[in-house]
């Protein structure tokens, strides 16, 4: 039986396949194996272009368009001392491998995973208001968040191998990402009247997280051993995500 695009039911679908598309880049790269070096440096860099172009054409142009500049700059703010707080954190924790590469792929996919939660909580509250509008509407949104949730399983996934974690593990945690898009539909649906007042905030926040990932660890990383693969895949994922932006409703 069909459901019905304007119910409840059909908003979890849709938003739970989109939230699965980041454990579907996962599967990606642990079937692919240990990437060599170069094609590391390439997926993180794409990765953190894909991340810039989020914000570029999808986080920031969405945040403005509530035109409330404080919640705006508050959210930017937040979401970096945010990230940087969890990233100090995570040093702490790996003190006694300060400058390992391994300990430094491991801290990276876990801030990485932690960002894209971040905004996937947003991104469901999008889904739920084109649901709410039109059932279709919610299902291009769901259908854009998806192709741009793979690259981002992808960069979860990639340090996280290099750093030795076992696949089941790093499977548990992108499933666990995968939670945060369909439950940021069910609040929308829940609090649609609240969301005009809060949903700035959020979408300034996970733009602010996601420039601190890409700027502190995604391109530093990326560029250590082949800056030249590092810029290719960095601006191929802006370029890719920036043609999605364009051609697709987000």
């Amino acid at each position: 039986m069909l459901l019905d695009f304007q119910s409840p039911l059909y908003l979890l679908y849709i938003s739970t396949i989109a939230g699965l598309a980041t454990t579907a880049g996962c599967l990606i790269v642990l079937f692919l194996g240990d990437p060599p070096d170069w094609i590391l440096a390439v997926l993180l860099s794409a990765a953190g272009g894909v991340m810039f172009a989020v914000v570029a054409f999808d986080l920031l142009p969405l945040a403005a368009s509530f035109k409330q500049p404080g919640p705006l700059l508050g959210g930017i703010l937040a979401g970096m001392i945010l990230m940087s707080s969890a990233d100090r954190l995570l040093k702490a924790r790996n003190r006694q491998l300060p400058n390992h590469r391994y300990s430094r792929l491991k801290r990276m996919g876990i801030l990485i995973a932690s960002g894209i939660a971040l905004h996937d909580i947003p991104e469901g509250m999008a889904i739920a208001a084109g649901h709410e509008s039109a059932g279709q509407l919610g299902t291009f949104i769901a259908l854009g968040i998806a192709l741009h949730n793979l690259p981002e399983g992808m960069a979860t996934a990639t340090p996280l191998v290099m750093a030795g974690i076992r696949k089941p593990k790093i499977l548990a945690l992108t499933l666990l990402i995968a939670i945060f898009t369909p439950l940021g539909a069910l609040l929308g649906r829940v609090a649609m009247e609240l969301v005009h007042t809060s949903l700035c905030f959020f979408v300034a926040l996970a733009a602010g997280a996601m420039v601190f990932l890409v700027l502190a660890e995604l391109w530093p990383l990326s560029r250590e051993d082949h800056p030249v693969w590092a810029f290719v895949g960095g601006l191929g994922g802006f370029i890719f995500f920036g043609f999605i932006s364009v051609f697709l409703p987000h």
